[in-house]
Protein backbone atom coordinates (compact mmCIF):
# COMPACT_ATOMS: atom_id res chain seq x y z
CA UNK A 1 0.00 0.00 0.00
CA UNK A 2 1.59 3.58 -1.12
CA UNK A 3 1.61 6.07 1.93
CA UNK A 4 -0.66 8.11 0.23
CA UNK A 5 -3.35 5.35 0.34
CA UNK A 6 -2.20 4.80 3.78
CA UNK A 7 -2.74 8.32 4.77
CA UNK A 8 -6.03 8.71 3.04
CA UNK A 9 -7.24 5.19 5.09
CA UNK A 10 -6.20 6.68 8.42
CA UNK A 11 -8.19 9.39 7.52
CA UNK A 12 -11.02 7.85 7.05
CA UNK A 13 -10.17 5.73 10.01
CA UNK A 14 -10.10 8.79 12.43
CA UNK A 15 -13.28 10.04 11.06
CA UNK A 16 -15.08 7.10 11.70
CA UNK A 17 -13.84 6.76 15.37
CA UNK A 18 -14.64 10.21 15.60
CA UNK A 19 -17.93 9.61 14.43
CA UNK A 20 -18.44 6.89 16.29
CA UNK A 21 -17.85 8.91 19.39
CA UNK A 22 -20.08 11.46 18.44
CA UNK A 23 -22.99 9.22 18.30
CA UNK A 24 -22.10 7.50 21.71
CA UNK A 25 -21.58 10.80 23.34
CA UNK A 26 -24.51 12.07 22.04
CA UNK A 27 -26.88 9.33 22.98
CA UNK A 28 -25.49 9.48 26.73
CA UNK A 29 -26.32 12.83 26.84
CA UNK A 30 -29.69 12.71 25.61
CA UNK A 31 -30.88 9.48 28.18
CA UNK A 32 -28.86 11.56 30.84
CA UNK A 33 -31.05 14.91 30.22
CA UNK A 34 -34.16 12.58 30.07
CA UNK A 35 -33.28 10.57 33.31
CA UNK A 36 -32.33 13.83 35.51
CA UNK A 37 -35.87 15.37 33.94
CA UNK A 38 -37.41 12.45 35.31
CA UNK A 39 -35.58 11.93 38.75
CA UNK A 40 -36.23 15.75 39.39
CA UNK A 41 -40.09 15.46 38.37
CA UNK A 42 -39.90 12.97 40.64
CA UNK A 43 -37.96 13.64 43.46
CA UNK A 44 -34.36 13.56 44.00
CA UNK A 45 -34.72 12.16 47.66
CA UNK A 46 -36.74 9.29 46.65
CA UNK A 47 -34.48 8.19 44.14
CA UNK A 48 -31.06 8.39 46.02
CA UNK A 49 -32.58 6.41 48.57
CA UNK A 50 -33.11 3.63 46.93
CA UNK A 51 -30.05 3.49 45.30
CA UNK A 52 -28.46 3.90 48.52
CA UNK A 53 -30.21 1.49 50.58
CA UNK A 54 -28.81 -1.62 48.73
CA UNK A 55 -25.46 -2.87 49.89
CA UNK A 56 -22.28 -3.48 48.68
CA UNK A 57 -23.36 -7.68 49.02
CA UNK A 58 -25.68 -7.26 46.36
CA UNK A 59 -24.42 -5.07 44.08
CA UNK A 60 -21.54 -7.69 44.16
CA UNK A 61 -24.44 -10.15 43.57
CA UNK A 62 -25.53 -8.37 40.04
CA UNK A 63 -22.69 -8.16 39.32
CA UNK A 64 -21.80 -11.45 39.36
CA UNK A 65 -25.04 -12.63 37.61
CA UNK A 66 -23.69 -10.19 34.89
CA UNK A 67 -20.23 -12.71 35.31
CA UNK A 68 -22.41 -15.62 34.83
CA UNK A 69 -24.39 -14.63 31.26
CA UNK A 70 -20.79 -13.23 29.84
CA UNK A 71 -19.19 -16.41 31.21
CA UNK A 72 -21.56 -18.58 29.22
CA UNK A 73 -21.62 -16.96 25.92
CA UNK A 74 -17.79 -16.99 26.11
CA UNK A 75 -18.30 -20.74 26.26
CA UNK A 76 -20.94 -20.46 23.28
CA UNK A 77 -18.22 -17.93 21.13
CA UNK A 78 -15.16 -20.98 22.01
CA UNK A 79 -17.64 -23.94 20.59
CA UNK A 80 -18.47 -21.77 17.17
CA UNK A 81 -14.80 -21.05 16.87
CA UNK A 82 -14.11 -24.35 17.19
CA UNK A 83 -16.75 -25.84 15.03
CA UNK A 84 -15.93 -23.28 12.27
CA UNK A 85 -12.59 -25.47 12.35
CA UNK A 86 -10.41 -22.29 14.13
CA UNK A 87 -7.47 -23.97 16.44
CA UNK A 88 -7.70 -21.54 19.12
CA UNK A 89 -8.01 -22.54 22.67
CA UNK A 90 -10.42 -21.46 25.03
CA UNK A 91 -8.29 -18.79 26.67
CA UNK A 92 -7.75 -17.13 23.29
CA UNK A 93 -11.65 -17.35 22.62
CA UNK A 94 -12.92 -16.20 25.84
CA UNK A 95 -9.87 -13.07 25.73
CA UNK A 96 -11.12 -12.01 22.19
CA UNK A 97 -14.94 -12.06 23.11
CA UNK A 98 -14.28 -10.22 26.30
CA UNK A 99 -12.57 -7.80 24.51
CA UNK A 100 -14.90 -7.33 22.18
CA UNK A 101 -17.52 -5.95 24.53
CA UNK A 102 -15.39 -2.36 25.00
CA UNK A 103 -16.92 -1.66 21.13
CA UNK A 104 -19.91 -3.02 22.60
CA UNK A 105 -21.35 1.11 22.28
CA UNK A 106 -20.40 1.91 18.39
CA UNK A 107 -23.73 2.03 15.84
CA UNK A 108 -25.13 -1.49 15.71
CA UNK A 109 -22.01 -2.73 17.40
CA UNK A 110 -20.08 -3.06 14.63
CA UNK A 111 -17.17 -2.12 16.45
CA UNK A 112 -17.26 -5.57 18.05
CA UNK A 113 -15.27 -6.94 14.59
CA UNK A 114 -12.43 -6.09 16.31
CA UNK A 115 -12.58 -9.88 17.46
CA UNK A 116 -11.79 -10.56 13.67
CA UNK A 117 -9.09 -8.57 13.38
CA UNK A 118 -7.52 -10.56 16.46
CA UNK A 119 -8.49 -13.89 14.92
CA UNK A 120 -6.75 -12.72 11.05
CA UNK A 121 -3.40 -12.05 13.10
CA UNK A 122 -3.44 -15.00 15.31
CA UNK A 123 -4.45 -17.28 12.64
CA UNK A 124 -4.06 -15.71 9.30
CA UNK A 125 -7.70 -16.57 8.33
CA UNK A 126 -9.18 -13.48 6.32
CA UNK A 127 -11.88 -11.52 7.39
CA UNK A 128 -14.89 -13.74 4.76
CA UNK A 129 -13.60 -16.62 6.65
CA UNK A 130 -13.97 -15.72 10.23
CA UNK A 131 -17.11 -13.29 9.96
CA UNK A 132 -19.78 -16.32 10.23
CA UNK A 133 -18.43 -16.26 14.02
CA UNK A 134 -20.30 -12.90 14.13
CA UNK A 135 -23.19 -14.20 12.54
CA UNK A 136 -23.86 -16.82 14.37
CA UNK A 137 -23.09 -14.95 17.90
CA UNK A 138 -26.00 -12.62 17.01
CA UNK A 139 -28.59 -15.01 15.79
CA UNK A 140 -27.75 -17.13 18.90
CA UNK A 141 -28.59 -14.28 21.35
CA UNK A 142 -31.54 -12.96 19.33
CA UNK A 143 -32.94 -16.70 19.52
CA UNK A 144 -32.41 -17.07 22.95
CA UNK A 145 -33.75 -13.74 24.22
CA UNK A 146 -36.59 -13.85 21.59
CA UNK A 147 -37.40 -17.90 23.03
CA UNK A 148 -37.36 -16.70 26.92
CA UNK A 149 -38.85 -13.57 25.91
CA UNK A 150 -41.88 -15.87 24.49
CA UNK A 151 -41.47 -18.26 27.62
CA UNK A 152 -41.97 -15.24 30.10
CA UNK A 153 -44.90 -14.00 28.79
CA UNK A 154 -46.56 -18.13 28.98
CA UNK A 155 -45.39 -17.71 32.86
CA UNK A 156 -46.06 -14.14 33.63
CA UNK A 157 -49.70 -12.93 34.97
CA UNK A 158 -49.95 -10.30 32.61
CA UNK A 159 -49.59 -9.33 29.49
CA UNK A 160 -46.91 -6.79 27.99
CA UNK A 161 -48.38 -5.47 24.35
CA UNK A 162 -46.18 -5.63 21.83
CA UNK A 163 -43.78 -8.12 23.18
CA UNK A 164 -44.87 -11.33 21.41
CA UNK A 165 -43.70 -9.63 18.13
CA UNK A 166 -40.62 -8.26 18.73
CA UNK A 167 -39.97 -11.95 20.40
CA UNK A 168 -41.49 -13.45 17.04
CA UNK A 169 -39.20 -10.96 15.22
CA UNK A 170 -35.45 -11.84 17.52
CA UNK A 171 -36.43 -15.84 15.99
CA UNK A 172 -37.67 -15.13 12.78
CA UNK A 173 -34.32 -12.77 12.47
CA UNK A 174 -31.72 -15.24 13.98
CA UNK A 175 -33.21 -18.34 11.58
CA UNK A 176 -32.72 -16.07 8.51
CA UNK A 177 -28.94 -15.22 9.15
CA UNK A 178 -28.21 -19.28 9.98
CA UNK A 179 -30.06 -20.03 6.70
CA UNK A 180 -26.46 -20.41 4.75
CA UNK A 181 -28.19 -20.99 1.03
CA UNK A 182 -30.70 -17.90 1.54
CA UNK A 183 -28.04 -15.52 2.79
CA UNK A 184 -25.74 -16.52 -0.16
CA UNK A 185 -29.00 -15.98 -2.50
CA UNK A 186 -29.54 -12.99 -1.57
CA UNK A 187 -26.03 -11.60 -1.65
CA UNK A 188 -26.04 -12.66 -5.69
CA UNK A 189 -29.96 -10.76 -5.80
CA UNK A 190 -28.42 -7.79 -4.18
CA UNK A 191 -25.28 -7.50 -6.48
CA UNK A 192 -27.49 -7.84 -9.55
CA UNK A 193 -29.88 -5.28 -8.29
CA UNK A 194 -27.24 -3.28 -7.56
CA UNK A 195 -24.00 -4.37 -9.77
CA UNK A 196 -21.60 -2.75 -7.77
CA UNK A 197 -18.74 -3.84 -5.27
CA UNK A 198 -18.56 -7.33 -6.70
CA UNK A 199 -15.74 -8.14 -4.01
CA UNK A 200 -17.93 -7.32 -1.79
CA UNK A 201 -20.33 -9.64 -2.44
CA UNK A 202 -18.41 -12.16 -3.10
CA UNK A 203 -17.00 -12.09 0.17
CA UNK A 204 -20.20 -12.16 1.81
CA UNK A 205 -21.44 -15.39 -0.22
CA UNK A 206 -18.56 -17.38 1.02
CA UNK A 207 -19.00 -15.98 4.59
CA UNK A 208 -22.39 -17.81 4.09
CA UNK A 209 -21.76 -20.62 3.06
CA UNK A 210 -19.72 -21.08 6.08
CA UNK A 211 -22.76 -20.83 8.14
CA UNK A 212 -22.94 -24.37 7.00
CA UNK A 213 -21.02 -25.52 9.52
CA UNK A 214 -23.21 -24.34 12.71
CA UNK A 215 -26.27 -26.48 11.83
CA UNK A 216 -25.47 -29.72 13.10
CA UNK A 217 -28.42 -29.94 15.59
CA UNK A 218 -26.31 -30.95 18.92
CA UNK A 219 -24.02 -27.60 18.26
CA UNK A 220 -27.19 -25.24 18.06
CA UNK A 221 -29.14 -27.16 20.91
CA UNK A 222 -25.77 -26.36 23.22
CA UNK A 223 -25.42 -23.00 21.85
CA UNK A 224 -29.19 -22.03 22.59
CA UNK A 225 -28.85 -23.89 25.95
CA UNK A 226 -25.87 -21.93 27.20
CA UNK A 227 -27.38 -18.82 25.90
CA UNK A 228 -30.22 -19.38 27.56
CA UNK A 229 -28.73 -19.70 30.69
CA UNK A 230 -26.71 -16.18 30.33
CA UNK A 231 -29.41 -14.28 29.41
CA UNK A 232 -31.41 -16.30 32.44
CA UNK A 233 -28.79 -15.12 34.77
CA UNK A 234 -29.61 -11.47 33.93
CA UNK A 235 -32.98 -11.50 34.20
CA UNK A 236 -32.79 -12.85 37.19
CA UNK A 237 -30.64 -10.16 38.85
CA UNK A 238 -33.57 -7.55 37.65
CA UNK A 239 -35.89 -9.47 39.49
CA UNK A 240 -33.95 -9.28 42.65
CA UNK A 241 -32.96 -5.56 42.14
CA UNK A 242 -36.85 -4.75 41.66
CA UNK A 243 -37.43 -7.04 44.73
CA UNK A 244 -35.24 -4.81 46.78
CA UNK A 245 -36.14 -2.20 45.98
CA UNK A 246 -39.50 -2.96 47.38
CA UNK A 247 -40.94 -3.77 44.01
CA UNK A 248 -44.16 -5.88 43.91
CA UNK A 249 -43.98 -8.06 40.90
CA UNK A 250 -42.97 -11.57 39.48
CA UNK A 251 -39.82 -13.04 38.41
CA UNK A 252 -41.53 -13.89 34.66
CA UNK A 253 -42.72 -10.21 34.62
CA UNK A 254 -39.56 -8.74 35.51
CA UNK A 255 -37.76 -11.08 33.57
CA UNK A 256 -40.31 -10.29 30.49
CA UNK A 257 -39.13 -6.41 30.65
CA UNK A 258 -35.88 -6.97 30.70
CA UNK A 259 -35.74 -9.18 27.75
CA UNK A 260 -38.04 -6.96 25.60
CA UNK A 261 -36.55 -3.80 26.90
CA UNK A 262 -32.95 -4.99 25.70
CA UNK A 263 -34.38 -6.38 22.32
CA UNK A 264 -36.13 -3.01 21.59
CA UNK A 265 -32.54 -1.04 22.47
CA UNK A 266 -31.36 -3.01 20.29
CA UNK A 267 -33.30 -2.74 17.28
CA UNK A 268 -32.87 1.24 17.31
CA UNK A 269 -29.29 0.77 16.44
CA UNK A 270 -28.08 3.34 18.84
CA UNK A 271 -24.72 1.92 20.68
CA UNK A 272 -25.49 -0.43 23.22
CA UNK A 273 -29.14 0.45 23.05
CA UNK A 274 -28.68 3.35 25.08
CA UNK A 275 -32.13 5.16 25.00
CA UNK A 276 -34.17 3.03 23.75
CA UNK A 277 -33.50 0.37 26.46
CA UNK A 278 -34.34 2.66 29.42
CA UNK A 279 -36.80 4.19 28.31
CA UNK A 280 -38.80 0.99 27.80
CA UNK A 281 -37.69 -0.95 30.56
CA UNK A 282 -38.95 2.58 32.56
CA UNK A 283 -42.32 2.57 30.84
CA UNK A 284 -42.86 -1.04 31.21
CA UNK A 285 -42.40 -1.28 34.89
CA UNK A 286 -44.46 1.78 35.28
CA UNK A 287 -47.41 -0.05 33.26
CA UNK A 288 -47.02 -2.70 35.48
CA UNK A 289 -47.88 -0.70 38.28
CA UNK A 290 -44.15 0.29 39.80
CA UNK A 291 -43.70 3.30 41.19
CA UNK A 292 -41.61 6.09 39.24
CA UNK A 293 -39.08 5.96 42.07
CA UNK A 294 -38.23 2.62 41.92
CA UNK A 295 -38.64 2.20 38.43
CA UNK A 296 -36.12 4.84 37.68
CA UNK A 297 -32.92 3.55 40.04
CA UNK A 298 -33.85 0.26 39.00
CA UNK A 299 -32.98 0.96 35.34
CA UNK A 300 -29.78 2.91 36.19
CA UNK A 301 -28.42 -0.20 38.42
CA UNK A 302 -29.21 -2.46 35.77
CA UNK A 303 -27.38 -1.01 32.95
CA UNK A 304 -24.53 -0.47 35.16
CA UNK A 305 -24.73 -3.50 36.13
CA UNK A 306 -24.79 -5.31 32.48
CA UNK A 307 -24.22 -2.76 30.14
CA UNK A 308 -21.45 -0.81 31.60
CA UNK A 309 -20.22 -3.07 33.64
CA UNK A 310 -19.14 -5.11 30.05
CA UNK A 311 -17.56 -2.13 28.35
CA UNK A 312 -15.54 -1.70 31.85
CA UNK A 313 -14.38 -5.42 30.86
CA UNK A 314 -14.16 -5.15 27.97
CA UNK A 315 -11.98 -1.86 28.07
CA UNK A 316 -9.81 -3.71 30.32
CA UNK A 317 -9.14 -7.16 28.26
CA UNK A 318 -8.97 -4.79 24.90
CA UNK A 319 -5.26 -3.76 25.73
CA UNK A 320 -3.98 -6.72 26.14
CA UNK A 321 -5.87 -8.46 23.35
CA UNK A 322 -4.51 -6.12 21.14
CA UNK A 323 -1.16 -6.56 22.46
CA UNK A 324 -1.45 -10.50 22.14
CA UNK A 325 -3.04 -10.10 18.70
CA UNK A 326 0.23 -8.36 17.29
CA UNK A 327 2.50 -10.90 18.68
CA UNK A 328 0.80 -13.49 17.54
CA UNK A 329 0.65 -11.91 13.74
CA UNK A 330 4.40 -11.48 14.32
CA UNK A 331 4.18 -15.14 14.60
CA UNK A 332 2.57 -16.16 12.18
CA UNK A 333 4.49 -14.09 9.42
CA UNK A 334 7.96 -15.58 10.68
CA UNK A 335 6.67 -18.76 11.42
Amino acid sequence: MSMARKKAFSRVRWSSRQRDRIILVACVVVVAIGLVGLVRATGWEEVRAQIAGLSPMQFVGLLALSLVNYLFRGIRWHLFARRLGLDTRFGQNLRHFLGGFAMSVTPGRVGELVRMRWIGRETGWPVERTAPLVLIDRASDLSAMGLLLALALTFSTGVIVGALPVAALAVAGAVIVTRPALLARLAIWAYGATGVLPRLFVRVRRAAQSLARFSHPATLIFASILGLIGWVAEGFSFWLLLGWMGADIDMWTAMAIFIFSTLAGGLTGAPGGIGGAEAAMIALLVARGVPLEVALPATAVIRVTTLWFAILIGLAVFPHAEARSRKGAHAVETG
